[in-house]
């Protein structure tokens, strides 16, 4: 949007401001246009107000954010535009054609969370179900009791690979299987408890009958690697990954969405927030709740499919 023919959309100061990023700061392609959208929107602005580019204010500015915001403009891409508006006076201001930078504090609208991505019921236990065929049996006992420890017990990766194979002193984390009971060290060093079920300890002693041949003698971690020392998060993301291909779940599946998918099932189940707040270890509530919104998107999808006046909504 420098050329010739792209200068003419601009005012004289923007077209210089484009020629700079352009030459000196050697921005790339698409951020120059990015950055041209977001001037010829500046423009507009100003050309409305009856009002020169040099002339806008903080409330000026303010309020064109606004407008964006209410034209359905994403807040990434406001942000973009302020960030284009911003050095646009900044420059301007390095010469003195303008008193002070009316960009300056004026913060886009914040992004909505994206809700987290649970599985089904149906594809989380086809995940953790499934059992490989081929390949080392040891490996696919440990990676079928991972899933099972995960989906089964909300645990966080880091949480799962802190279990030692023994409880002791110097352990973060251990399953008590005649209790069926994780005690695990989750975030900001708070212990926690939390119940496995009966699959879960069931593909805990079949894994614990084959990890000796694989772990290095004096090995304490609960999960090994096949040469014998403790997983990392990312083999555990690579590993499950491939489990989830080879279980025909249409998902990019990795250990954190079975634990969304954990908390989703239970509340659906239970409707019991504060329970789900205990066994996921969130210290405040707040943090809980977005698994409300997940709940009601499984409610909602049950009153379309099942209310005869469903279908008149929207």
């Amino acid at each position: 949007m420098t050329n010739e023919a792209g200068a003419a959309m601009f005012d004289a100061d923007v077209a210089r401001h484009l020629d700079y990023l352009k030459v000196e700061r050697r921005l790339a392609a698409r951020t120059l246009a990015l950055y041209g959208e977001a001037f010829i929107r500046l423009q507009r602005f100003a050309a409305a107000a009856s009002l020169p580019l040099r002339g806008a204010q903080v409330h000026h500015i303010r309020r064109w954010a606004a407008q964006l915001h209410a034209g359905g403009l994403a807040p990434r891409s406001i942000a973009i535009a302020l960030s284009a508006w911003r050095g646009l006076y900044r420059w301007l201001g390095r010469d003195g054609l303008v008193a002070a930078n009316p960009v300056e504090g004026v913060r886009a609208p914040r992004a909505p969370k994206p809700l987290p991505k649970a599985l089904s019921v149906d594809h989380a236990v086809a995940l953790v179900e499934h059992r490989g065929e081929g390949g080392d049996p040891a490996l696919a006992a440990r990676d079928a009791c991972i899933a099972e420890l995960l989906y089964g017990c909300g645990l966080r990766v880091g949480e799962l690979l802190g279990l030692d194979a023994m409880a002791g002193a110097g352990a973060a984390g251990w399953i008590d299987a005649p209790d069926a009971s994780a005690h695990v060290l989750g975030k900001g060093s708070k212990r926690r408890s939390v119940p496995v079920g009966g699959p879960a300890l069931k593909a805990l002693e079949a894994w614990l009958a084959v990890r000796g041949g694989i772990a290095r003698p004096g090995e304490a971690a609960l999960f090994v690697s096949r040469r014998g020392t403790r997983l990392t998060p990312s083999q555990v993301r690579s590993r499950l990954k491939a489990q989830a291909v080879a279980a025909g779940v249409p998902a990019h599946v990795h250990p954190h969405m079975l634990r969304h998918s954990f908390a989703s099932h239970v509340l659906q189940s239970s409707g019991d927030l504060r329970a789900v707040q205990e066994l996921l270890g969130h210290a405040n509530i707040t943090t809980t709740q977005v698994y409300t919104k997940l709940d009601f998107g499984h409610l909602s999808k049950v009153y379309d499919a099942a209310h005869p006046r469903a279908k008149k909504r929207g």
